[in-house]
């Protein structure tokens, strides 16, 4: 093998190193946080259940901000996935936006510690933070743009879309800060979803 080759299979065996141990960082970030909470998310445990130095896991996130986010951000990132293969059901841009938010409202409800964990973290973000946040509503702004457009194949979202859809999403997360401390029902998170959706995309 050259000295080139030899070079880029490091660089692709780093790569998977550190994306297998970030996996098992954020894995064990989702387990603690599912049976404990926000509280449960300590720095040292998750290092200790990730089986990585305490060092090696703050260089990957600074901190449980940063932890939680991370977690949301991939548990978005595989609503994402799931979007980007098939199309979701309705024969509106109405009925189809109320089909993924309302679906993803009743997972997150079903895991009602790890949820309001990751909101909580999201409400406490601050601009450290602004990489995972981006990547957050990255995120959730293209699965609403799929949904409006009816196609998996839709991109980014459109200057007009994306000022309709961060409305959206602002409603969607005041819901769910409400529903996590327990000044909203829990089928209250959708009803304000279908008035705020109703009025934007009738």
């Amino acid at each position: 093998m050259t000295s080139t080759g030899a070079t880029e299979a490091r660089s692709r065996a780093g790569s998977a190193a550190r994306l297998e141990r970030r996996r098992r960082i954020l894995d064990a970030t989702i387990a603690l946080a599912s049976e404990g909470g926000f509280e449960a998310v300590q720095m040292r445990t998750v290092a200790e259940q990730a089986q990585v130095a305490l060092g090696t896991l703050y260089r990957y996130f600074p901190s449980k901000i940063h932890l939680l986010v991370g977690a949301l951000d991939r548990e978005f990132e595989q609503a994402e996935q799931r979007t980007a293969v098939r199309a979701i059901p309705g024969t509106s841009p109405q009925e189809r936006v109320m089909f993924l938010l309302g679906r993803t409202t009743r997972l997150l409800q079903k895991q009602p510690l790890l949820t309001e964990a990751m909101v909580r973290a999201f409400m406490f973000a601050d601009a450290s933070v602004s990489g995972e946040i981006h990547g957050v509503a990255r995120r959730l702004s293209t699965m609403i743009a799929r949904a409006i457009a009816g196609s998996p194949e839709h991109g980014e979202a459109t200057a007009a879309e994306a000022a309709v859809i961060r409305v959206i999403s602002d409603v969607w997360l005041a819901a769910l800060v409400g529903w996590v401390t327990g000044r909203t029902a829990p089928e209250d998170v959708e009803h304000q979803l279908e008035v705020a959706v109703g009025l934007l995309l009738r």
